[in-house]
């Protein structure tokens, strides 16, 4: 058995009994438990299933599932990076760009710190941080600390924002309905994001296609409002179809 069929069928299990343990798959797939917690790695980092001691459970999911930025930094690095690169490639001299928090746009950060004669206006903590050492001019809104994010949001972020104008924003997501919208499970955090979408003159979505067919508690944006998408290869044929039908410009990583 090739390693996708098992791994394919290690998340059927998990779905079928809820859970699954290393030594009961070992001796289900006649391997080596080394093997097996190398599958479930895969898998967890893939954001199929959630890695246990001994095991694993299903991905926790809902309207108000909202994971830690830590926990967020764990899956799809690779697509992150990737979209990163080509969103820092879009970015002109002399331009103000604004960037959301979340993972994808802090690796976007990461991308940019080389970059002279830039802006940067950030409501995420950890991204002034990872620039405050370089040649990048940062403005960082004033705000309520989510701690869960490291974003500042409420009403002096949402004000501080509508006294700013931008070129670019780089907007992530946790959840991308092509046929409903942008959403995120903090209603807040909602509403700084929408704010900035208001202040910039573009708005250019990047998120990894896990994102695709999910949809969270608060609506940000309808799909209308978006110009441009970042993501990668693996986005839903149908997505790609109703995003490009709808003329927005889909780059893919």
């Amino acid at each position: 058995m090739l390693s996708e069929e098992r791994r394919r069928a290690i998340v059927e299990m998990l779905q079928d009994d809820g859970r699954v343990l290393v030594g009961d798959l070992a001796k289900y797939f006649r391997t080596s438990l080394i093997t097996i917690r190398k599958d479930l790695e895969f898998l967890h980092h893939q954001g199929q299933l959630e890695r246990t001691h001994g095991g694993a459970l299903p991905v926790k999911t809902g309207a108000l599932m909202d994971s830690s930025l830590h926990e967020k930094e764990r899956l799809h690095r690779h697509e992150k990076i990737r979209i990163a690169a080509k969103a820092a490639q879009m970015i002109g001299k002399g331009q103000v760009i604004i960037l959301d928090s979340g993972t994808t746009t802090t690796a976007i950060a990461r991308a940019c710190r080389q970059q002279k004669n830039l802006t940067i206006i950030t409501n995420a903590t950890n991204i002034a941080a990872e620039l405050a050492d370089s040649p990048v001019d940062v403005i960082l809104t004033g705000g309520q600390l989510r701690k869960n994010s490291y974003s500042l949001v409420g009403p002096l972020a949402e004000e501080s924002l509508r006294k700013l104008s931008a070129d670019l924003l780089f907007m992530a997501v946790d959840g991308f309905d092509v046929h409903y919208g942008l959403t995120t499970p903090n209603q807040l955090e909602a509403r700084v994001t929408r704010t900035m979408a208001e202040s910039a003159r573009r708005t250019v979505v990047v998120c990894d296609s896990s994102k695709f067919g999910r949809r969270t508690l608060s609506l940000i944006l309808p799909t209308s409002a978006v110009h441009e998408t970042i993501t990668d290869k693996n986005i839903p044929k149908q997505d790609l179809k109703a995003l490009r039908g709808a003329h927005i410009e889909v780059i893919l990583v």
